[in-house]
């Protein structure tokens, strides 16, 4: 075990070690006399004192010491009782440091960095003990402590776990702990009075990799959008790169637009996430994965046993998994054995008698007469206990919502069958009876009444037959059904490509979409009636691509299947309406539907929608975009020479995003085609990165010759046209003489493969790829695909406002990076209840007023003064007044009075502060200064009122003496000339006249403008300045209100004198003798003072008021967002 380093005067005082092994920094020693065949009196002497001393201050047989060249001292940083453990330690020292230490010059740096990276795994493995006892262990507590002081960043920031390692900088490493929060990645290392640490944020991360470079034996590779970061030394490489994979990947879904993708809701909880929480998640998505289960599934027990296997005539060890609706077991080698078990179908679990040969059995015995044995179950009596606990809730619920027909099936006797045989059909009669009435809608499969004929197939009947005989005799031997054992000859069976009268069967099978269909009784036929007749944008995209779905195929050149078609989609899109409709759904559903009955269709399209195709199916299909990033990896592992040659392999991986979609249905003949669907429901999306890399195999030395992606694209799909299958008797077609001419001009000759070769050849090559190699792949790919949308969205956004404002380019991407981050920050640390639900709230109302890209990211009120305070040009930014014009400059931004501004908003404010003129600076403080940024005292102006409706021709009505009816037609012509004289000041952006400034409002906004000089050089000048503007402008105010004043007296009297009711005039008199003053005014003011001029017109940097933003970002928000918590 490693040891606190511990000095050593003399290594070998007395002579009581013997060194075996040795290098310019370490030892490795034996306690001599231990492990000695002759027996030496030193040795015997040194046993004798050993077995004297107290057990607590025996010293252990093996030990290792840190030595610095040149010095009498050295430290003991490991021992060992065995030498097994002791060798396992060198071999780390060896692998991890002993390369590093030479790029030390000074030898003392050498101990001082070796005692501190031991310290840190000690701290490692004591964590990892206390952790396995107990949920928050001390030196977990220890590790919080350090982790809020070193970064502040606010208690809400859960820590999840840390590692100790090295972050190298060039050659130097830097021995410190890397923590892994929710929200970020932070690394601490104070190492020889130089302290470093930095903190990144999950969504800043585009890329995690494992490398092997230079000194460094194996170091993950963090990428960001500014640089690059590499760790190593970790006491466990693969756990700690597993997990920063997890956080980065669950951080990218929740925060990034995750429209459409699947995320547990535990990990939709930051505030829950542990380490114990992650572990569990990799292995219930690697579970979901490989039995292909229903995304809701939780997982529930893990455990070793094995399964009697009746083909084998043995029992087969591996792992069984327990969910809410199933029992899994897959075999040690992953792919040999699989069996599924649906809880529905369960009659009894119950123990049997434990023998020598047959350890804690457990008997699982289902309705249609099965049992399955299973032993070596370790904690045998608490897994049978759970399990009846979960199947008597699930029966309870069958007898509860079944029909009667089927509560008397769930009343058979419980006694459960030992037999250990597989029946080849049904039960019993009823159960067949059973399964032609289910269907209402269509209860036949498209392909009875509409076979399409395929050259060659009218003499193929034959090898129908004998592949029916063939799964015949594999029912008889493996069982029929979802439980039925899943093996290599499974496998090859598929691979030949499944009988047509078994096809829809085995799809639904090996699917287990059927339980999904027993369950949901009546729900398809009940979606029918609710979706057909409703009209939606799913609906309409269904239209259009109905007949594009097999055109060719007389099943869809006729009504009825139409019909079907019609029926399944929009079925779907009324089922989840997230998802709607994709295209290639179409194709997809109608292989379905030629195979399955309608409602069949409709569940094995669920199954591949929601479960096999995780996220391939919503607005953006990330997940196709994910599993082409993956397939690209799978080229540079699996096909290193072909990537040698072609060095950019985005182009083939792109060809492989419509053979995903599809599942090759596009590129491949229809029966061919077909025999691909057979292998994807067996084995997943493994048998699509399988075929495909075996598709690129066979074309490898072609593509390694090509010049461009055109030609390679051609040779691909060439190959894929004549790829034909068992039930053509002759080779397919030749192409026509126009493809032959150009072919011969290429010189790429014509192969005609057959697609049951290409699959086994596939899984010969390329079968050793597991589903948890996919899994892991998926995770660390998904990163990058969410941030290349990431980058394509800040793009687009920059590409709609650039024009709109004066802002220099690269200044306006910082901007926007800034803005996405004050959205963030609120995020991690914010109330939920503000920036998140509304935000929430305008997506989930699909604010149909507004661009995709304005409403994805938009900032509330106290994110926007957070913002306002780190960019606004001028100081006093701490001053209480500038907070209130922050409230209205945001009131002013949010036209729409959502209480939230787009990024397009926040520019152009940010451009007239920066880059417009004085006039127009000014204008903007003015209308933060009267309605509606200034709301305290004035209600909303009528429509009538508004400065829009103001124009240079105003509306009146002159009495001619024609009559009524040129007055009215005198009327609309003047409205209408308004109306077009609103349209062309629109669009020449015609200045309107601002409302003129009262009293209070003057006020206040000379408050504004004496906040502005605090901290200026020129403050005093300016605070003159401004006083003899105001002076100014009162005194012009003054003499405009006295005016009014005597000019309303005079039409008063007037008015008295006509006799005008008294309290009318006083009413009008008062409320047109308010102080005002106008913004021309104001403006010619203040150019009458040069210091004034002089300050507005100053240039500001706002390169450097973005790297200042930058800094103070985190850590002014996060101070905030602390208070805001302790003060609610």
């Amino acid at each position: 075990m490693w040891l606190n380093p511990e000095e050593v005067l003399l290594k070998n005082a007395l002579k009581l070690w013997v060194t075996e092994r040795s290098n310019d920094f370490f030892l490795l020693q034996r306690r001599r006399g231990h492990g000695e065949s002759t027996g030496r009196i030193t040795g015997l002497l040194v046993g004798a004192l050993d077995t004297v001393l107290d057990s607590n201050a025996r010293v252990t047989p093996f030990r290792i010491l840190l030595q610095v060249p040149g010095s009498q001292v050295s430290w003991v940083i490991a021992s060992g009782a065995a030498r097994e453990e002791v060798n396992k330690h060198w071999d780390w020292l060896l692998r991890n440091l002993l390369h590093s230490l030479s790029v030390f010059e000074n030898k003392e740096d050498v101990a001082s960095f070796v005692r501190g990276k031991v310290k840190g795994l000690i701290a490692e493995e004591v964590r990892g003990r206390q952790a396995a006892q107990e949920e928050e262990p001390e030196k977990f507590r220890e590790a919080l402590q350090k982790f809020e002081l070193h970064f502040g960043l606010p208690s809400s920031e859960k820590l999840v776990t840390y590692y100790s390692c090295c972050c190298w900088k060039g050659r130097v490493p830097r021995q410190g702990f890397l923590y892994l929060s929710i929200n970020h990645m932070a690394f601490y290392s104070f190492l020889l009075g130089k302290e470093v640490k930095f903190v990144v944020p999950w969504a800043e991360v585009t890329r995690l990799e494992r490398v092997s470079t230079g000194l460094m034996t194996e170091a993950i590779l963090v990428r960001t959008r500014q640089r690059q970061r590499e760790f190593s030394m970790f006491l466990n490489l693969d756990e700690a790169f597993g997990v920063v994979g997890q956080l980065a990947d669950i951080a990218l879904r929740r925060l990034l637009d995750s429209e459409g993708l699947e995320l547990d809701r535990v990990l939709q909880q930051p505030a829950r996430i542990t380490k114990r929480i992650l572990e569990e998640q990799a292995l219930r998505e690697y579970v979901l994965a490989l039995f292909r289960l229903p995304r809701g599934e939780r997982l529930h027990e893990v455990a070793s046993c094995s399964v009697w296997t009746p083909h084998s005539r043995c029992h087969t060890s591996g792992t069984l998994y327990t969910a809410d609706n199933y029992l899994c077991f897959s075999s040690r080698e992953e792919g040999n054995c699989i069996l599924l078990i649906p809880l529905a179908e369960v009659l009894s679990i119950e123990k049997a008698e434990s023998t020598t040969l047959l350890p804690h059995p457990v008997i699982v015995s289902l309705r249609t007469k099965k049992a399955f044995q299973l032993i070596e179950l370790q904690d045998r009596d608490e897994l049978v206990e759970s399990l009846n606990s979960r199947l008597r809730a699930l029966q309870w619920k069958q007898s509860m919502f079944r029909s009667k027909k089927d509560s008397r099936r769930s009343l058979r006797s419980p006694t459960p069958y030992y037999t250990f045989y597989y029946d080849t059909g049904y039960s019993d009669e009823e159960e067949i009876e059973e399964q032609v009435l289910r269907n209402t809608v269509n209860s036949e499969a498209l392909m009875t009444a509409f076979h399409q004929n395929q050259p060659g197939t009218n003499g193929n009947k034959s090898m129908e037959q004998v592949k029916e005989r063939l799964w015949a005799d594999h029912f008889a031997e493996f069982g029929r059904g979802v439980h039925m054992f899943r093996t290599e000859k499974t496998q090859r069976l598929v691979a030949m490509g499944i009988p047509e009268s078994l096809r829809g069967e085995l799809w639904m099978t090996l699917s287990d979409a059927s339980s999904e269909l027993e369950s949901h009784q009546g729900y398809y036929t009940g979606l029918v009636k609710k979706s057909m007749g409703q009209s939606s944008l799913a609906t309409e995209e269904i239209e259009r691509d109905l007949h594009r779905s097999l055109p060719d195929h007389p099943a869809f050149q006729n009504p009825t299947g139409i019909a079907a078609l019609r029926r399944v989609l929009t079925a779907y899109a009324h089922r989840n309406p997230k998802i709607g409709y994709c295209q290639s759904m179409n194709i997809l559903a109608s292989v379905l539907l030629l195979y399955a009955k309608e409602e069949e269709a409709f569940w094995l399209l669920v199954a591949v929608c929601e479960r096999m195709l995780p996220d391939y199916f919503n607005r953006r299909v990330i997940g196709a975009q994910v599993d082409k990033s993956v397939f690209e990896e799978l080229i540079r592992e699996r096909l290193p020479e072909l990537a040698e040659h072609v060095p950019d392999l985005s182009s083939l991986s792109s060809v492989s995003l419509s053979w995903f979609l599809t599942l090759f249905l596009s590129v491949l003949p229809f029966l061919s085609a077909v025999c691909v669907v057979d292998c994807f429901f067996f084995h997943g999306i493994k048998a699509n990165f399988q075929l495909g890399l075996a598709v690129l195999e066979a074309n490898a030395a072609q593509l390694s010759a090509c010049t461009d992606d055109g030609q390679a694209i051609m040779i691909l799909t060439g190959f894929l046209e004549q790829v034909g299958s068992e039930a053509q008797s002759s080779p397919p077609l030749s192409p026509p003489a126009a493809d032959e001419s150009s072919r011969s001009d290429s010189d790429v000759p014509v192969v005609h493969a057959n697609i049951t070769d290409l699959i086994n050849e596939s899984y010969e090559k390329f079968g050793d790829l597991t589903v948890r190699q996919i899994e892991r792949l998926r995770c660390r790919h998904r990163i990058r695909v969410l941030q290349a949308h990431e980058d394509t969205t800040k793009e687009n956004a920059l590409r709609l406002v650039t024009p709109e404002v004066s802002i220099p380019s690269e200044n306006l991407a910082d901007v926007y990076d800034l803005f996405k981050t004050e959205h963030f920050i609120s995020l991690y640390w914010g109330d939920s209840s503000s920036a998140a639900a509304a935000e929430a709230a305008a997506w989930s109302h699909m604010d149909s007023g507004r661009s995709y890209l304005e409403r994805q990211y938009r900032l509330d009120r106290p994110q926007f003064k957070s913002l306002y305070g780190l960019l606004v040009p001028w100081p006093g930014d701490s001053n209480q007044h500038m907070d209130t014009v922050a409230n209205r400059a945001f009131t002013l931004l949010d036209q729409d009075q959502d209480n939230l501004v787009t990024f397009r908003e926040f520019a152009g404010w940010l451009d007239t502060l920066y880059c417009e003129e004085l006039n127009e600076r000014v204008r903007l403080l003015y209308r933060l200064h009267i309605p509606p940024a200034l709301t305290e005292s004035e209600d909303d102006p009528s429509l009538t009122k508004s400065p829009l409706l103001s124009t240079n021709r105003p509306l009146f009505v002159n009495k001619a003496p024609g009559g009524v009816e040129e007055v009215k037609e005198d009327y609309q012509e003047q409205l209408k000339r308004m109306l077009q004289d609103l349209a062309k000041e629109k669009e020449k952006d015609v200045e309107k006249p601002l409302p003129l400034m009262n009293q209070r409002e003057f006020i206040q906004f000379c408050k504004t403008l004496y906040s502005m000089f605090h901290g200026e050089a020129e403050e005093n000048d300016l605070f003159q300045a401004i006083a003899t503007v105001t002076s100014l402008v009162l005194q012009i105010g003054e003499a405009s209100h006295r005016g009014l004043s005597s000019s309303e007296s005079e039409v008063t009297s007037q008015e008295e004198v006509k006799g005008a009711p008294p309290s009318q005039t006083a009413e009008d008199a008062g409320a047109d003798q308010d102080w005002t003053i106008s913004f021309a005014q104001i403006l010619a003011s203040l150019l009458t003072e040069q210091a004034l001029v002089n300050f507005f017109e100053k240039p500001v940097d706002l390169t450097e008021k973005i790297s200042e933003a930058k800094e103070k970002q985190y850590q002014q928000r996060a101070g905030l967002l602390t208070l805001q918590r302790q003060s609610s």
